[in-house]
């Protein structure tokens, strides 16, 4: 991949690489705010393709001092990010003038940046989570946004990426309140990650929680949780189905009245 800019990371061979394909992927990044500041979990897990090729990947990773950050999609523009993030950090601490970025200036750069990429038709095929705790002129401020590969930004109470803007975010409109405990912060975040890992065929059942407050930022080891897998909706997807025995019945003799059956058939469903 192409570096970020002129710098420690620049690229002085005057090539230009580009990701056409994201290839390795993770899944989906699931954050959200809570009492004493913010939740943010994924999986572990990196798929080639849909075969799950990587077991322990970490997609979560602590910037700075007051900021979380965690990213679905192709891992390599993730590490890319992590380089141009690490050469802000240093050059922030280079400066040596008493402050130091939050999260709120990471969600600004990294909004530049995907834009940017974007615009040279060279994007770096990620959706980055950005959460963090940082004094300001009402006291410790939470944060919590997304910036996704177009660059298209935001900022909420809850965040979900990749399958999970489908099936997490419903959950937390919900069940979420914003002065949740940490225990009940977690307890939320795993049932979204469980819906997920029911449904996602990239999930795996490998979960990373992490959490920043005002005393700063801890990444719990991976855990896995408990499953079910009995329902009988599992065990047969298509028994009952008004789909499946519609499909039996039609007659291939004709094809007319074979596609106008299958179209009132599923209109009807």
């Amino acid at each position: 991949m192409a570096a970020c800019g002129d710098g420690f990371y620049g690229n002085n061979t005057g090539t230009r690489e580009h990701t056409l394909y994201p290839y390795v992927t993770g899944t989906s990044v699931i954050a959200m705010k809570y009492k004493d500041g913010v939740i943010m979990a994924c999986d572990t897990g990196a798929s080639y393709g849909k075969t799950l090729r990587y077991k322990s990947v970490e997609r979560i990773t602590v910037v700075g001092k007051h900021s979380l950050i965690g990213a679905s999609g192709e891992l390599s523009d993730f590490q890319e990010i992590l380089r141009c993030l690490d050469e802000l950090t240093l050059i922030d601490h280079m400066c040596d003038d008493g402050n130091s970025m939050g999260p709120k200036e990471l969600h600004s750069y990294l909004t530049t940046l995907m834009y940017n990429r974007r615009n040279k038709f060279d994007p770096l095929w990620n959706s980055v989570v950005i959460g963090g705790l940082k004094k300001g002129s009402h006291g410790d401020e939470k944060f919590l946004g997304m910036v996704n590969m177009i660059g298209t930004h935001y900022e909420e109470n809850y965040i979900a990426t990749g399958f999970g803007n489908h099936l997490a975010m419903p959950i937390f409109r919900s069940e979420w309140r914003e002065d949740m405990t940490f225990e009940e912060g977690v307890k939320l975040v795993e049932k979204c990650l469980l819906v997920l890992l029911y449904r996602d065929p990239t999930s795996i059942n490998k979960f990373q929680v992490a959490k920043i407050t005002s005393e700063g930022a801890a990444i719990y080891p991976p855990y896995s949780l408990k499953t079910y897998w009995g329902f009988s909706a599992f065990k047969n997807p298509t028994k009952d189905s008004s789909i499946e025995g519609s499909m039996k019945r039609l007659s291939l003799s004709d094809p007319a009245q074979t596609f106008e059956h299958f179209v009132a058939v599923s209109r009807n469903v």
